[in-house]
């Protein structure tokens, strides 16, 4: 019954912003490090970033590295990626993962379509 249902993904342009979310029930998110994913267009999937179960430390992968910051609200149950100077190889479905370290549990929400185009 765990949910992360994933909100604000859409088209926006070179150089823009947007920020998604990824809102989570059924599980204890405290516990959980969360994390983001995505698939580009016939390609396959790569990790993003990641954020502890405090906050911290972040990750990030380095194609996103200095443009993304993924933040986590512990009393929302949600975790966000703030995505600017966006390009056109961030197109992709995004998706959220929330581990559980200490029983390997895994959740992943459904995805959202990112799409940077002029």
């Amino acid at each position: 019954q765990a949910q992360l249902v994933e909100p604000g993904g859409g088209l926006v342009q070179p150089g823009g912003s947007l920020r998604l979310s990824c809102v989570t029930s059924g599980f204890m998110f405290s516990f959980y490090v969360m994390s983001w994913y995505r698939r580009a267009p016939g390609q396959e999937r790569e990790y993003v970033a990641a954020i502890g179960t405090t906050g911290h430390p972040t990750n990030y992968a380095d194609t996103v590295n200095g443009r993304f910051t993924i933040t986590r609200d512990e009393s929302k149950e949600t975790v966000f990626q703030q995505m600017n100077r966006l390009k056109l190889e961030d197109t992709a479905i995004d998706d959220c993962k929330a581990l559980n370290n200490c029983n390997d549990q895994i959740y992943w929400g459904q995805g959202t379509q990112v799409t940077v185009a002029s």
